[in-house]
């Protein structure tokens, strides 16, 4: 067997489902329990520290029969963006994205500002991305700022 069937070998195939490729070692189990995978019944393969040529290393989370819907999308933007997700069917990678913020996050991070209305009102929050690199956002309500480091997700 040639050493490129070898590489491939390492990680089993995926009949349908998704994988989520490219996410930095350091964020890997964030990602795992921000997504509830040790809540679902799905099977689940998750690899850390591959060989990268983009990043050097890398992390991979493969899940069977689980297609993933935009909020949930978003949840792993906030804390690794540039993440790869490819959607498979029959064997096959049918679509291809990567994942970045969006423009506006609505009721998914909680504002660190305890006097903001959203803190203290039954009412979702609202934060604009003002820097998708840096993954800095600013309340809609409050404005206070918030760095990658420091979001609170609901």
């Amino acid at each position: 067997m040639s050493a490129e069937k070898k590489k491939e070998l390492q990680v089993a195939a995926l009949e349908n489902g998704t994988a989520i490729d490219h996410i930095p070692p350091s964020q890997l189990f964030r990602v795992a329990a921000l997504l509830g995978l040790e809540k679902m019944n799905n099977t689940i393969t998750i690899g850390n520290n591959f060989h990268s040529n983009k990043m050097g290393c890398k992390g991979m989370i493969k899940i069977a029969d689980k297609f993933f819907e935009e909020d949930e999308i978003n949840r792993i933007a906030m804390i690794a963006p540039n993440v790869v997700l490819n959607i498979i069917r029959d064997y096959e990678v049918v679509e291809k994205k990567t994942v970045t913020l969006p423009d506006e996050l609505i009721g998914l991070v909680k504002c660190n500002n305890p006097k903001c209305i959203t803190n203290n009102e039954p009412m979702l929050s609202r934060f604009h991305v003002i820097d998708k690199e840096k993954g800095t956002l600013k309340c809609h309500y409050c404005e206070r700022k918030i760095n990658k480091e420091d979001i609170i997700i609901k």
